[in-house]
């Protein structure tokens, strides 16, 4: 269903925001509540919290939230229960409040706004009818962050009555004391629910033993070393109760058997291990069913890939890619993680006990694939496998905001989103993540820590350390343009007004005399790639996508004299950034102040300068005869043209598939993304944030290669 304007707010029949006395600022503090129904009749639960919740029903899990909104607003999700199989049910809720700043999350007051209703009827509501609350003392609290970007690593304590409060109506715990917290602005969902569909694992990859490592090493991530309270949030090192990476560093895991067959129940010694295979990436909530005979600590521990061919690296790319359950022994266990995660591989470790594990799986927290609806069938196995891993990238992707990636991060970047927003229509027919996705940028007063008219990077997030990416403010206002074009929902358009013509007054004190953007603060981003050594003083790829959001804004907003400007500093660009044969990244100020073009012309400066009609076929014919005939995939740099650094996917390689879809070179688009993609996914089912796997193996914007499929 189609969304116009701004969210309508949202109004509670009963219930008002609540949480523990005196608690809404403590750290990674969590509290469960429950509330015991009688009868099998359908429920529905209104629901909004921060920082984050899981619901379960007599004791399994159904759901969990929330979807994300600007500082200030809280988005109000409504779920349907009808699975109710007992004459008595009980409704949990846990609920934690992590209180520290990070790209995923906003540092904001913990709460929890919830009310169950019957037929109309409210049977419980935070406040008012109230549910019982406990404190959720299970969770450990002092753990290190789970990277840089995102909150706590979970480790948790279970003793054998851990869960009983959740599946046992006679369980009676000292409740903690609610208070009502201040008033909260509450506003509609609109983005579609994910199904939380359960994905067991394919295959046993391997089993093995841990053994002590002489040589060990140390995860000495920013994440855990650099905690401060103000820049960083979290518990510092010396603080830390747990820190699983580090355990599991003093030991290296040695395989004793291969495997290669499917899912079995397998029985773990002391100090052994099974490596599992999901067949492909994927996100969600992890599921271990186990016994364990006496009391032991199990840790799972997960990647995208296998690193160094053998296991899971608890600490890969800055995270701690771990959960860890010190459980009791004598009792089955179904635990489920309380964060999604990202992975292929698993690893799950007993190391004190015999444990008997039936059951390794997730429940898939994705964009609901009932809702892909217009998927197209492939003419070639190979472009069959990309199109699947760049639909499947997107669905990892898409939750209630477009994220960069489902794992390290999960943040809602900018230039990013101009992708993956582009693939939502494409796909599903819908502009409904992307219209949350822009008006979370439009409803905040103000941003914190970042100057007046400048955009987060990257939001809802916190950027204490005042870092933002000017030239990737500019994206949004491209967004914006595709999704008027997309929805035809004018009203958003007008809503961002304010926004957009605030960037560009914050952006004019970066002109110097030639109208170029010059000395540009905090980080220019232009890709990953040695073309990000070429950003100082005038960077002309951020030049470039500025005269084409010049454009945009004239064409959003009627406002020709910016069209004027565009031109105008679309012909400088020419004559200040062309050498003749090559666009130059950037130029330099002499010590006389004269700006001096440099020798440095990267392969992505050329596709900014064609995506952003800088240059055309037609200006710069040649140029566009050797980008498009001797670049690209099958270009060897140290032979050919070694003076021109290489693309990279995020974004230079995308910018270029971009333009040749545009031209219609059709048949030579599939050629490329072949050679690109194929080979992201044979080996994890999804696309890259890089050519190589040394990051993210599944980013969102990489899924706008579906985009191209479903129209060749």
């Amino acid at each position: 269903m189609a969304v116009q304007g701004l969210s309508k707010k949202f109004s509670f029949k009963e219930a008002v925001p609540v949480w523990e006395k005196g608690q809404q600022l403590t750290k990674n503090h969590s509290l469960v509540f429950r509330a015991i129904i009688d009868g099998d009749e359908e429920l529905k639960i209104s629901i909004a919290s921060h920082s984050r919740y899981q619901i379960f029903v007599n004791g399994q899990f159904f759901a969990a939230g929330p979807a994300r909104a600007g500082h200030g607003f809280y988005r109000v999700s409504e779920y349907t229960v009808n699975k109710l199989s007992k004459n008595t049910n009980i409704i949990s809720i846990i609920a934690a409040g992590y209180n520290i700043n990070s790209f995923y999350l906003l540092d904001m007051p913990s709460f929890l706004c919830a009310e169950i209703e019957r037929k109309g009827e409210i049977l419980y509501s935070t406040g008012v009818k109230e549910l019982e609350a406990v404190r959720y003392s299970s969770r450990t609290v002092k753990t290190p962050r789970y990277s840089f970007q995102r909150p706590f690593t979970e480790c948790y304590i279970l003793d054998a009555y851990y869960d009983s409060f959740m599946t046992d109506e006679s369980t009676v715990l000292k409740t903690v004391e609610l208070e009502k917290t201040e008033e909260k602005n509450f506003i509609e969902r609109n983005s579609p629910y994910c199904l939380y569909t359960e994905r067991k694992v394919r295959e046993i990859v391997s089993k093995g033993i841990l053994i002590p490592d002489k040589n060990r090493r140390y995860f000495k991530d920013r994440s855990l070393t650099n905690i401060d309270g103000k820049l960083l949030k979290g518990f510092p090192e010396k603080e830390l109760d747990a820190s699983p990476a580090n355990e599991l560093y003093a030991y290296k895991t040695q395989i004793m058997e291969d495997g290669g067959y499917a899912m079995e129940s397998v029985s773990l010694g002391i100090n052994c291990c099974c490596i599992y295979d999901m067949g492909q990436n994927n996100t969600g909530y992890i599921r271990l069913s186990l016994t364990a005979e006496h009391d032991t600590v199990i840790y799972a521990v997960f990647n995208e890939i296998l690193p160094d061919g053998v296991c899971p690296d608890p600490g890969k790319d800055s995270c701690h890619n771990v959960v860890k359950w010190a459980i009791q022994g004598g009792r089955t266990y179904d635990i489920v993680s309380f964060e999604p995660y990202t992975f292929r591989y698993i690893q799950i470790i007993s190391m004190y006990a015999p444990t008997l594990v039936t059951n390794v799986s997730l429940y898939e927290e994705c964009y609901p694939e009932t809702l892909i609806t217009n998927t197209k069938k492939m003419p070639t196995a190979e472009l069959q496998k990309i199109y699947d891993a760049a639909v499947s990238t997107f669905r990892q992707n898409s939750t209630d905001i477009f994220m960069d990636c489902p794992s390290r991060e999960r943040a809602g970047w900018l230039c990013d989103s101009f992708f993956t927003s582009r693939v939502e229509r494409e796909l599903t027919g819908e502009s409904l993540i992307d219209h949350d996705f822009i008006e979370n940028f439009i409803i905040p007063e103000s941003f914190s820590h970042i100057p007046e008219g400048m955009l987060p990077m990257c939001y809802p997030g916190d950027h204490p350390d005042g870092c933002y990416i000017h030239n990737w403010a500019f994206w949004f206002v491209l967004q914006l343009k595709g999704y008027l074009e997309r929805s035809g929902d004018r009203e958003l358009i007008d809503a961002a007004r304010e926004r957009v013509y605030g960037l560009l007054e914050f952006t004019k004190k970066y002109e110097n005399k030639d109208g170029l953007l010059s000395k540009i603060d905090s980080w220019i981003f232009v890709e990953w790639s040695q073309a990000n050594d070429f950003v100082r003083d005038i960077n002309y790829p951020s030049n470039m996508l500025y005269s084409k959001v010049l454009d945009t804004v004239s064409e959003l907003y009627g406002d020709k004299k910016l069209h004027e400007k565009a031109e105008k500093l679309r012909e400088t660009i020419r004559k200040k950034s062309f050498n003749g044969e090559f666009f130059c990244d950037n130029a330099n100020y002499t010590k006389t102040g004269v700006a001096r073009r440099t020798n440095n012309h990267s392969e992505t400066c050329q596709y900014y300068a064609f995506f952003t009609k800088t240059a055309t076929k037609e200006l710069y014919p040649e140029l566009y005869e050797k980008m498009f005939t001797v670049f690209g995939p099958d270009r060897d740099p140290e032979k050919v043209f070694p003076d021109v650094p290489v693309s990279n996917a995020f974004i230079g390689n995308y910018l270029r598939l971009f333009i040749l879809f545009e031209d219609g070179e059709h048949e030579k688009l599939l050629r490329e993304i072949e050679s690109f993609f194929l080979p992201m996914a044979e080996k994890t089912g999804t696309l890259w944030e890089n050519m190589t796997d040394y990051a993210s193996c599944c980013h969102g914007f990489a899924s706008h290669v579906a985009y191209w499929l479903n129209r060749i």
